[in-house]
């Protein structure tokens, strides 16, 4: 929610810094810095701001070199910027507004004004941000779904090709799901599947990725990552399933598993085949089990 939003106030002057916050304190978290450099760095850590107030003249780095870095990060393009500055020319707003700024407000600074266009922006922002969780999310399960991970897959695909690196990809099963659907009902089945998501998330690293890829079956990508590893990683979350036991409900699941060869494959889609049949002969051959793609 934006009531937990984190302001980002770069100004080099420090009474323009105290009127910006003033306006703000009482409704978001705020960071401050005092120059284009010292935003960058508070930048490049993992705690973004959802929002930047940024000035346009600083000396070191004007307001237009650091919105020119902030949409050349991944990370960062994103993020709405409002320049407040005292330049009120129609040459400095159009500018700001074609390099990506999404509001421009001139000093001398009106609190009024600058806490209606900050909750406008943040309000949009948070909008956006539920539409592309939704987008990209499971809705019963809270993890990607099957959509996100194909274009996740061929982003990982694509850095290990050129990098000659390595990543498992493992389809998980939850062993005769549909016995237990028709045994404890649907409701019971469908909190199986969350506390078992939760467990596949808790249970990988930030750059690995779970997804949903339907029904009763879940897809994890385990970056940078030989296939004997990958296969002790399968056995450990298998492991762990099996004591698990969600709204009381024993489960067993298989895996099959296939690591990425970067002189073989040039579809992700490939890459699941494998996995798949992998996963198909754990199943026919007692299921409980990882089964590695020959």
């Amino acid at each position: 929610m934006i009531d937990n939003a984190t302001v980002l106030i770069v100004d080099d002057m420090h009474s323009n810094r105290q009127i910006l916050g003033s306006s703000l304190k009482s409704l978001y978290n705020l960071v401050y810095a005092s120059n284009g450099t010292d935003a960058l760095k508070i930048l490049s850590t993992d705690s973004l701001p959802d929002l930047i107030l940024l000035d346009i003249e600083m000396p070191d780095m004007d307001g237009f070199e650091v919105m020119e870095k902030l949409k050349l990060d991944n990370k960062t393009n994103d993020i709405p910027v409002i320049f407040v500055t005292g330049h009120d020319d129609i040459k400095n707003e159009e500018r700001a507004l074609l390099n990506g700024a999404v509001d421009y407000i001139t000093k001398p600074i009106s609190p009024i004004i600058v806490k209606a266009r900050v909750k406008t922006h943040l309000t949009i922002k948070y909008q956006r941000d539920q539409l592309l969780h939704r987008a990209s999310h499971d809705q019963l399960t809270q993890v990607y779904n099957r959509h996100h991970l194909v274009e996740e897959g061929k982003k990982f695909l694509s850095k290990a090709i050129r990098h000659n690196e390595s990543f498992c990809v493992a389809i998980l099963d939850i062993d005769f799901f549909k016995s237990i659907n028709d045994t404890y009902g649907h409701l019971i089945g469908d909190e199986v599947l969350k506390s078992l998501a939760t467990l596949l998330k808790q249970n990988i690293r930030a750059e690995d990725v779970v997804a949903r890829y339907g029904g009763e079956e879940f897809v994890i990508v385990f970056d940078k990552c030989k296939i004997e590893d990958g296969q002790l990683k399968a056995d450990i979350l298998r492991m762990l399933i099996a004591r698990l036991n969600p709204s009381d409900v024993k489960i067993t699941a298989s895996l099959g598993i296939t690591c990425v060869k970067p002189e073989l494959h040039n579809e992700f889609d490939d890459i699941l085949k494998e996995a798949d049949e992998a996963l198909y002969k754990a199943k026919e051959t007692g299921r409980n089990k990882v089964i590695v793609y020959k």
